[in-house]
């Protein structure tokens, strides 16, 4: 069956969700998308959709920056991908991609004076980087992007750009992802991922001044290990030098989900091995976001 998407206000065949190469967003970056995922559980034969809502919202938010009007609320975006997901039958994880953009053709980047285009599309996606083995994360050359340049917090396409320097950098270098570092020096994120350290039994992430994405997987890893674990956590400024002392680190999305780092710039943490703490965050993760947790189902929507 040809999957769908939903285009210009209506469900089509995904072949026919084409935009002209005039489009505002395509030449200068004038976009805002999200990443959701729905897991399917073969125990329930049933696909939930983890934190919709949540993510919708922060769409919605993020459009302020860019002045985009996407003309639907929050229930009739739920509403739109859980139709979208049935037309397309998945039973197997999906990955969901919302897109507003500036659908105008016209020549210059501003963000008044053009009309917003809305696009969905949905794609089986397993894992996107390694979460069972670990992974190797260099820190690159390039730097955080700024909130007073993109800001970083937003999911800016145009701000992606910054993403694809680094990770091509990592890849090219023998690694499997990137770690940024913020205009003064200090640890931001990854490419397209947060990152948490462990030293001592606490869990340390960058705080919001980092230039990171105001991450919802973030956000719900630190919950999750505050009030499932005991694990104290803090949110505060992240030196380059304490990634090499960590006793335990790991990345975390929608994407990555919990990616846990063996090896950071070639110097292994946790003897190359995944770490403890991380191994029970990751598993409890994966509990509550395939609706197996029975505290946070209300997190996970049905689609059947």
């Amino acid at each position: 069956m040809a999957p769908f998407a939903y285009f210009n206000n209506q469900f089509v065949p995904l072949d026919e969700a084409r935009i002209s190469i005039r489009t505002n967003a395509l030449h200068y970056g004038t976009g805002i998308f999200e990443g959701i995922r729905a897991y399917w559980n073969a125990r329930r034969k049933q696909l939930f959709v983890f934190k919709m809502a949540e993510h919708y919202e922060r769409l919605l938010r993020n459009c302020r920056v860019l002045r985009l009007r996407v003309g639907r609320d929050v229930k009739e975006l739920c509403d739109i991908t859980l139709e979208l997901l049935r037309k397309n039958q998945h039973r197997e994880d999906a990955y969901i991609r919302p897109l507003a953009y500036i659908g105008s053709e016209g020549l210059g980047p501003k963000l008044v004076g053009y009309e917003t285009g809305f696009a969905v599309y949905t794609i089986p996606l397993g894992d996107y980087l390694d979460t069972s083995t670990g992974i190797k994360v260099g820190v690159s050359s390039w730097r955080r992007i700024s909130d007073n340049s993109i800001p970083a917090r937003c999911k800016v396409t145009g701000g992606y750009v910054n993403s694809a320097l680094a990770k091509t950098e990592a890849i090219e270098q023998g690694f499997d992802e990137a770690v940024l570092l913020t205009q003064d020096g200090h640890v931001s994120e990854g490419s397209a991922e947060n990152i948490f350290l462990i030293r001592g039994g606490t869990l340390i992430t960058p705080d919001l001044s980092a230039d990171i994405l105001e991450g919802i997987t973030r956000q719900t890893l630190i919950e999750l290990s505050r009030e499932e674990l005991g694990l104290e956590v803090t949110e505060r400024s992240v030196g380059r030098s304490e990634l090499y002392l960590s006793d335990e680190a790991f990345l975390c999305g929608t994407g990555a989900q919990v990616s846990p780092i063996i090896e950071v710039d070639r110097r292994p943490l946790s003897d190359g091995k995944i770490g403890p703490l991380t191994a029970k965050i990751q598993q409890l993760y994966f509990q509550v976001v395939k609706a197996e947790h029975e505290k946070y189902q209300h997190w996970c929507t049905p689609v059947y």
